[in-house]
């Protein structure tokens, strides 16, 4: 009954209408023979009332039938247009072009369907970005873990099959070592890197002297530069403050100080330099190192990227990348500035005051 009710609900609305009028023209009918009888020189006057009654009756009723005609249309062309909008949104089809410069209820109701289908568009393409980029991750770390994973199985596989002499099982030991303390420092760095990515990690930004940072940092790469036989020197005044989270900070700055050592030559030098400017202290580490192409500066920020002339020595390509995240969620920078053979100056500007 009810759906019968929902499906004709024009025609019987149009019914009671015309059951009205006719009822009310049977009743008026009525009422003019009725004062007829009582007063005979009134039926002219009397049925003239009548006839013009009926005429507005037939005009009230031919006014509403195209009233329910046009509603109808319009109801209907609302109700098409609305499930093709979702029928399209539902096949992920978001060219669509809507009406939404008129005062009409459609407009209105298709303003906010373009709303819906830009977040939901908005939406779509950042999952498509996340998932490759996930895919990306989840590649990249089967690689830089294979290699390592590769080497200590095969050092293993010789330990076990074939008989070394002591000092010949003490290289293939200590390469063994060599493998694991690299995978342990890959999973390190790629923990950061999550616990970076996702927010985890929530810096405590303070003022803090840019000395006893550097100074931090150095110290973890000072054997290093030593071996190398690599000049180490830094100018920056004690006084020197500014905002940024002293540990991570150190971190960003020895993955620089780290790469330069790496790919600086035997006997020759870093510089380190601070300056206070307005907004920002800039630290500049300058080395003598190899250089990098200018066609590669853009790249070298990305995750696990390496340039192809360093294949050869040890690194995964995740320092630089963790670097400028640590200096981007504190409100600073990183710029580069290098000439092939010549060296390379990184420049990490860390803010004067919270931004």
């Amino acid at each position: 009954m009810k759906k019968f009710i929902k499906d004709h609900i024009y025609r019987i609305v149009f019914l009671l209408v015309l059951a009205i009028a006719i009822i009310f023209s049977l009743f008026l009918r009525y009422k003019i023979k009725y004062i007829v009888k009582q007063a005979p020189y009134l039926n002219k006057e009397l049925n003239n009332i009548l006839v013009h009654t009926l005429i507005f009756i037939i005009i009230i009723l031919l006014i509403i039938t195209i009233l329910i005609y046009y509603i109808r249309k319009d109801i209907l062309k609302f109700s098409e247009r609305i499930i093709y909008v979702i029928d399209n949104i539902i096949l992920q089809k978001y060219d669509l072009s809507f009406e939404i410069n008129e005062e009409t209820i459609l407009s209105k109701t298709e303003n906010k369907l373009k709303h819906l289908v830009e977040v939901m568009k908005d939406r779509e393409e950042k999952y498509e970005i996340e998932k490759n980029s996930i895919k990306s991750l989840i590649s990249d770390i089967s690689h830089q873990i294979k290699t390592p994973i590769a080497n200590i199985t095969m050092y293993n596989d010789t330990l076990i099959d074939r008989k070394l002499s002591e000092s010949n099982r003490l290289i293939f030991l200590n390469n063994m070592k060599s493998q694991i303390n690299k995978l342990e420092w890959l999973i390190q760095a790629l923990i950061k890197m999550s616990r970076l990515e996702n927010g985890i990690i929530k810096l405590n930004l303070t003022e803090y002297e840019i000395s006893e940072t550097i100074a931090q940092a150095l110290s973890s790469i000072y054997l290093k530069a030593e071996k190398k036989n690599i000049s180490v020197r830094v100018n920056c005044h004690h006084s020197i403050k500014a905002f940024y989270d002293p540990k991570w900070t150190s971190e960003a700055i020895f993955n620089i100080l780290d790469n330069a050592v790496k790919y600086t030559y035997s006997g020759g030098n870093i510089k380190i330099s601070v300056e206070s400017w307005e907004l920002f202290t800039k630290i500049d580490i300058m080395d003598s190192g190899m250089g990098i192409d200018k066609e590669e500066i853009n790249n070298i920020f990305k995750r696990f990227y390496r340039i192809k002339s360093v294949s050869t020595i040890d690194g995964v390509g995740i320092g630089l990348y963790l670097s400028r995240e640590i200096i981007s969620m504190e409100g600073g920078y990183i710029k580069v500035n290098s000439r092939k053979g010549v060296g390379s100056i990184f420049s990490i500007f860390l803010p004067n005051s919270i931004m």
